[in-house]
């Protein structure tokens, strides 16, 4: 079973358009859905679709349209009842693939909310194999929220504690690095996320071409105690770095349709191949067939195992 922490959860509409984006005019879209979103939601309902046995923890009402979302499609959930509705998020879709969001910030999160939100997710984390922890942090939310989330599941449940993953950005994602005892066995960063961890902002981009600059710089973290980097790098594909080797995985050319939830669907991948037993490049060919995918569809839609294209993923070692 695999467990997935949203903390700061959304409703992701996302509009086309027939055209490309030309601000301060009237433009009729050519279509318009709704999805339960927000990292952890994304990559639960990944799993989920793929018949992975998956839990979202998420802070919800009952009866809010995100969670009406979730179980619609038949994702199983635990929630913590916040009195105020989830958040709207907005991305406008171009036919080239480009895609422009408009996140809200979302509601404050206090601190009674925050240990509550932690009590419900080690009760739910409890004989599970993977502990997720996704997205942003709404606002309240100390930026080391997810480190001390790892110490009290690994606290509360010992050595059956699960493993724990982490795909976030900006101060919550460095500060999920401080310290030992709370580092995660796995972090999904993208080529900007990675050079800021190790200071080294304004290398991003050679990252993003240079697989092997990437497995050299998501070494550096691995040496500090992360027990894996699966680092992408949008079309170049994905990097994967553990304390064995490490290796670059790149899909055939597709017609992006729309990145939201690619880099969700790439980690989703990962875990599907993990919770199979796969090895590590076997898990980094998955993770980039899930992520391919994933562009290829419209708005914030999750491919299922069968929709993904695994042989068409050539896997290179590095070292």
């Amino acid at each position: 079973m695999i467990v997935t922490l949203t903390a700061n959860p959304s409703l992701d509409r996302t509009v086309e358009i027939p055209s490309a984006l030309d601000r301060g005019t009237v433009i009729r879209a050519s279509r318009s859905v709704a999805d339960p979103g927000g990292k952890g939601v994304n990559i639960a309902r990944a799993l989920s679709v793929s018949g992975v046995e998956t839990v979202a923890v998420l802070p919800g009402d009952d009866g809010d349209p995100v969670l009406a979302g979730l179980a619609e499609a038949n994702v199983r959930y635990s929630n913590l009842a916040t009195g105020y509705p989830i958040r709207t998020n907005v991305t406008v879709a171009e036919p080239d693939g480009t895609t422009t969001k408009i996140n809200a910030p979302g509601e404050p999160f206090d601190e009674r909310a925050q240990r509550e939100l932690t009590r419900l997710l080690i009760n739910e984390a409890d004989g599970a194999g993977w502990l997720v922890l996704a997205g942003s942090l709404p606002p309240g939310v100390p930026s080391d929220y997810y480190a001390v989330i790892s110490r009290a599941v690994r606290e509360g449940l010992g050595d059956e504690a699960p493993r724990v993953a982490v795909d976030t950005s900006g101060s919550a994602l460095r500060d999920t690095l401080n310290g030992q005892d709370g580092l995660p066995t796995l972090i999904k960063p993208n080529s900007e996320e990675l050079a800021e961890l190790v200071g080294r902002s304004g290398a991003w981009e050679t990252l993003e071409s240079d697989p092997v600059e990437t497995a050299r710089t998501a070494r550096e973290l691995v040496d500090r105690g992360v027990g894996s980097v699966l680092a992408t790098l949008g079309a170049k594909g994905a990097v994967l770095v553990t304390a064995d080797g490490s290796w670059h995985a790149q899909h055939a050319p597709i017609r992006a349709r729309s990145t939201v939830g690619a880099g969700d669907c790439s980690l989703a991948g990962y875990l599907l191949a993990h919770e199979a037993g796969q090895e590590p490049q076997e898990c980094l060919r998955q993770a980039v067939a899930h992520g391919s995918a994933a562009a290829s569809l419209p708005g914030t839609q999750v491919p299922t195992l069968q929709d993904t294209t695994p042989q068409a993923v050539t896997v290179t070692k590095i070292d």
